[in-house]
């Protein structure tokens, strides 16, 4: 064979290579970082290729000195049940930062605890509800829901994929690390994230995504996990009340997070420090997002929850109760 035609067969070899690479990286990329991070590949994970959305959880560091968890908590405990939203309880509305406004119709929250949040909701309205809460707690607790990302739009933002339900919610109160917790006072309002993250800056975004073997790896990028684990979205509300209001003007400055070693800034005082965990049964190689405002892109970076507290004086004693003794404690 003529060095002109091993040459031109070469260069067909290369391109077809290439052709194979950028289907591979196109339809399958996503599948392809999961099965290489089910056995925990120390290759740069190809997701980086993709999107900075998206990261293998094996790359996401645990260290001290790089872990996005939030600061220590106290030995007690209190975890409650009120469901996983399988009533389908879902809408535009955000009673704490818009009350009365319907939202964008493309920004979906879904919704434990009190069965009634809607547009109109008042925290009088609220307290009259039903609940999905075993103990009662008429709270209401609400996030952006997660979709799949429907097959040929590329991660491009959209918000027509398939609505996945958690397969489970956990809501747990935990103590401070320091010293006592004050009651949390009824119509309180929480916030952790921020909804317009990509626009803002980014400097009260949550780390919240990791999967169910690694819960200690935070990340504010959607998690590519290995095979078997769930797709977690772990929501550490603020603790740190300022004993005066129940909301403020930025929603946040009536309730900050801890100092690194559990301890709240001068000036307020501990509450029970809400965490809730979303777990999803996501086939591999599945894309995700979660609804998002016009701007942002669908981003992961804009995560983020509320609450409003409506929970009895009874069962706040208890939650208090438990958490000042070190007790771990369950209610229904």
């Amino acid at each position: 064979m003529s060095e002109s035609a091993m040459a031109r067969r070469r260069g067909i070899a290369v391109m077809l290579v290439l052709e194979l690479l950028l289907i591979g990286l196109g339809v399958g990329a996503v599948q392809a970082i999961g099965g290489a991070d089910a056995g925990h590949s120390s290759r740069r994970p190809l997701a980086s290729l993709l999107s900075p959305d998206i990261v293998g959880i094996s790359s996401v560091r645990s260290d001290a000195a790089q872990s996005a968890a939030p600061p220590p908590a106290g030995a007690g405990s209190y975890t409650w049940d009120c469901g996983r939203n399988e009533i389908g309880h879902r809408n535009t509305a955000n009673i704490v930062t818009a009350p009365g406004y319907p939202g964008q119709a493309h920004h979906v929250h879904d919704y434990v605890g009190n069965v009634s949040t809607a547009v109109g909701s008042t925290p009088r309205s609220l307290a009259t509800a039903r609940t999905t809460c075993r103990n009662g707690d008429r709270s209401t607790y609400f996030w952006p829901v997660l979709r799949t990302v429907p097959a040929g739009n590329g991660g491009q933002p959209g918000h027509d994929g398939e609505i996945q339900v958690p397969a489970t919610v956990t809501l747990t109160f935990l103590g401070n690390p320091l010293g006592h917790v004050v009651p949390m006072p009824a119509r309180l309002a929480g916030t952790v994230g921020d909804a317009v993250a990509v626009t803002s800056g980014g400097a009260s975004a949550a780390a919240t995504w990791t999967c169910s073997s690694t819960p200690e790896r935070r990340t504010t990028a959607y998690p590519v996990c290995p095979v078997g684990d769930r797709v977690l979205r772990i929501f550490d509300f603020p603790s740190c009340w300022d004993g005066r209001r129940l909301d403020s003007p930025t929603h946040r400055a009536h309730l900050l997070a801890p100092n690194e070693d559990g301890a709240c800034p001068h000036n307020t005082f501990p509450v029970p420090r809400l965490r809730m965990t979303l777990a999803y049964d996501l086939p591999p190689g599945v894309r995700f997002q979660i609804d998002a405002f016009d701007g942002q892109h669908n981003s992961s970076l804009t995560d983020h929850a509320f609450f409003l507290n409506l929970m009895s004086e009874t069962v706040t004693a208890t939650v208090v109760d438990c958490l000042n003794a070190g007790r771990t404690c369950h209610d229904g």
